[in-house]
C-alpha cells in the first residue's frame, strides 16, 4: 500500500529525495501550487540563498513543469480541472512515486491565519484524510496553535512519516 501526502509542488523540486522514497508514495498537489511553479520559474527571483543551489532548483522546477506539460500528464490534469475537488489520474514519476493533482476549492475558511495555498493544503489534508508534508516550521506551529485536526510532518521527518505505524486521524 502506498503512503499519501499533500504537498506543494515546489517542495518536490527543492527536496529531490522526496522523489526517490523507500516505499510507494503518492503526492497530492493542489493545482494552485503548479501555477505557483510557473510564477517562480518566470519571475527571475532567487529561490535559494546559495547561487549554485538556486540554479539547480530552477532547473528542477523547469523539469517538473516540462513533466506536467507532457501531453498525457497535461490531459490528466485538465480532466481534474473540470470540477472542484476532483483529483487527476496518477502521473507516474517513477516506480515508487506518483503525483495526483487536485483542483481544490479554497473559500478562505482559514484566511485570517493561513494564506490561500496553506488553506488549500489544509482543506485537502482534511478532505482526503492524509498528512501534509512541509518545510515551513511556522505553518506547522500555526496548525497546532489553531488546533486543526490534521497530521503534518516536517520534510526532515520524511522517513519517519513513511513508516507503517502512523495512525491517521
Amino acid at each position: 500500500m502506498s503512503r499519501r501526502f499533500v504537498i506543494e509542488a515546489v517542495l518536490l523540486t527543492i527536496y529531490g529525495q522526496l522523489l526517490i522514497p523507500s516505499r510507494q508514495v503518492e503526492y497530492i498537489i493542489p493545482y494552485s501550487t503548479i501555477l505557483e511553479l510557473h510564477d517562480i520559474h518566470y519571475s527571475g527571483e532567487s529561490v535559494m540563498p546559495d547561487e549554485e543551489e538556486d540554479i539547480l532548483v530552477k532547473q528542477k522546477i523547469a523539469d517538473l513543469i516540462a513533466f506536467l506539460e507532457e501531453p498525457l500528464n497535461k490531459k490528466k490534469i485538465e480532466r481534474a480541472l473540470m470540477a472542484p475537488w476532483r483529483i487527476s489520474a496518477p502521473l507516474l514519476v517513477n516506480a515508487k512515486t506518483s503525483l495526483l493533482v487536485i483542483f481544490s476549492d479554497e473559500k478562505g475558511e482559514y484566511g485570517d491565519v493561513f494564506d490561500p495555498i496553506e488553506t488549500e493544503l489544509l482543506l485537502t489534508s482534511l478532505r482526503e484524510e492524509i498528512p501534509i508534508l512541509t518545510d515551513q516550521v511556522e505553518l506547522i506551529e500555526r496548525i497546532f496553535q489553531e488546533e486543526i485536526e490534521c497530521q503534518v510532518y516536517d520534510i526532515e521527518d520524511f522517513e519517519f512519516a513513511l513508516e507503517d505505524t502512523i495512525i491517521t486521524i
